[in-house]
């Protein structure tokens, strides 16, 4: 691998592994990439996210929270979702 050569890798700012090209390495260890989605540098993860991708109905709250100024609802962590039955 050289400066400058596309590499995935998980972006800390868009929260998902997108390209990146290689901005710093030390040998032949890359030390620091650039998101070609938002030009955020930031160290080498190996494409190795934090947290799992967001759902398709999490990205569309997240978009619509943005356009309204509310916030999303999300579930805590590990909570499972129960249904309530109404009687008629």
């Amino acid at each position: 691998m050289r400066l400058g050569d596309d590499v995935d890798d998980h972006c800390s700012r868009c929260k998902r592994g997108t390209d990146h090209s290689v901005v710093s390495m030390i040998g032949e260890e890359v030390l620091k990439t650039r998101c070609r989605t938002c030009n955020n540098e930031h160290k080498y993860r190996q494409n190795k996210g934090r947290n799992k991708e967001m759902t398709n109905k999490e990205a569309f709250d997240h978009v619509l929270a943005s356009i309204t100024g509310t916030q999303p609802e999300t579930p805590a962590p590990g909570a499972k979702k129960t249904s309530k039955k109404t009687k008629s």
